[in-house]
């Protein structure tokens, strides 16, 4: 390996977007926000392959985290609706 391709590569290590331990702040609505830009400069084509790496990374995180955000909704309006909740049109 080169000298310039390992210091390219240490580079994209210690400067991601943002840290992974940074996802649990985020709201869901942020999260949605950041992985659709990532989706489009991924999609564009222009990335650097190390870049594009983390990205994909970064997206992974994203995804899984709002995956969990809606579930822990779905499971906290099927509660609701097991509380006594009627349907629309009910009286």
């Amino acid at each position: 390996m080169t000298r310039s391709s390992s210091a390219s590569k240490a580079a994209s290590k210690a400067a991601p977007p943002q840290a992974a331990e940074d996802l649990a702040h985020l709201s869901y609505e942020h999260a949605l926000g950041e992985l659709e830009r990532l989706l489009a400069d991924m999609e564009g084509g222009q990335l650097p392959l190390d870049q594009l790496l983390e990205s994909y990374k970064r997206g992974a995180g994203l995804l899984g985290l709002c995956r969990s955000r809606l579930q822990a909704v779905e499971q906290q309006v099927k509660v609701l609706e097991g509380e006594g909740l009627k349907q629309w049109g009910e009286s």
